[in-house]
């Protein structure tokens, strides 16, 4: 009975996550998405991200920036998440160097998934356009995936 319970909790906070992803879309399309800024370390917004996803690991050196840091978590999980789920990757790292996140590795199936060009991936479209919102970047390298914060 406790695995079952389990599962429930788990299958819930996909939904709020998924949720609060939608939300967040939906306000920086309308025009009305106001940020919860604050100070935050790349590299600690990296292990948070990574933590939260099986497979991956975050390292390198942060910086402070202001930014809205659990969305800011929320996008660098899903483009990991991405990278392992749709390029077929048993493990990823996100490597941290100042206020740039370079995510590998991002397999050639992932490419146009990971930027949002090819729909297949809620999580990293909402990503994208959540980094752009906060005044970042997001660019493919090769077999890497910058996304630099403002």
């Amino acid at each position: 009975m406790s695995r079952y319970i389990e599962m429930i909790n788990a299958a819930a906070g996909q939904l709020t996550d998924l949720l609060e992803t939608l939300s967040t879309v939906a306000r920086i399309e309308a025009g009305r998405y106001e940020p919860l800024v604050v100070e935050a370390d790349t590299l600690g917004l990296a292990r948070s991200a990574a933590d939260g996803v099986e497979g991956a690991s975050a390292e390198g050196a942060g910086t402070n920036v202001s930014t809205d840091e659990k969305e800011i978590e929320r996008s660098l999980a899903a483009f990991a998440s991405c990278a392992i789920r749709h390029g077929a990757a048993p493990s990823v790292t996100l490597r941290v160097d100042g206020k740039a996140v370079v995510l590998t590795p991002v397999n050639e199936s992932a490419r146009t998934v990971i930027i949002g060009e090819n729909l297949r991936d809620l999580g990293a479209a909402a990503a994208v356009l959540i980094v752009r919102a906060l005044g970042g970047s997001v660019e493919l390298d090769g077999d890497a995936l910058r996304v630099t914060l403002a």
